[in-house]
């Protein structure tokens, strides 16, 4: 489905062209989120009401 609309404007594009694409913007969430979970751990701020981080 991706690449169908990928080709919409690329003609040649294939797999590859998407992935290549899309990766820098992956590895910008995932380092995203381990900056984000580890604040959330390390200053052991509470997952919700009465949950907390750290198994006890």
């Amino acid at each position: 489905m991706i690449i169908a609309y990928f080709q919409k404007y690329d003609k040649k594009a294939g797999i590859g062209s998407v992935v290549s694409t899309m990766l820098p913007y992956s590895i910008a969430f995932l380092i995203g989120w381990i900056l984000l979970i580890s604040a959330w751990y390390f200053l052991d701020l509470p997952l919700g009401p009465g949950a907390s981080m750290l198994m006890k």
